[in-house]
């Protein structure tokens, strides 16, 4: 797993510690898998870097906070948020 450090602003492990998810400048949160270094997912809604990410107690959902002045919530299993 390679994550410039430069573009990462905040990470966060998901509660079952299969998961990581990385905060970006470019306004993006990436999911990835803890075991094997991969890259799940590329989540896109917010148009400023984004400050924060946190996973909710059971691990189904992500919030997150953007310089946008927004806070999505983001449904992990899905596809979008």
């Amino acid at each position: 797993m390679h994550i410039p450090p430069s573009q990462v602003k905040r990470v966060a492990f998901s509660p079952d510690g299969k998961q990581l998810a990385s905060a970006s400048d470019d306004g993006t949160i990436r999911l990835w898998h803890i075991r094997f270094g991969e890259l799940r997912r590329i989540l896109k809604g917010h148009s400023g870097q984004v400050c924060d990410v946190a996973f909710s107690s059971d691990g189904k959902q992500l919030a997150s906070a953007s310089s946008d002045k927004t806070v999505r919530l983001w449904h992990v299993g899905s596809r979008g948020h």
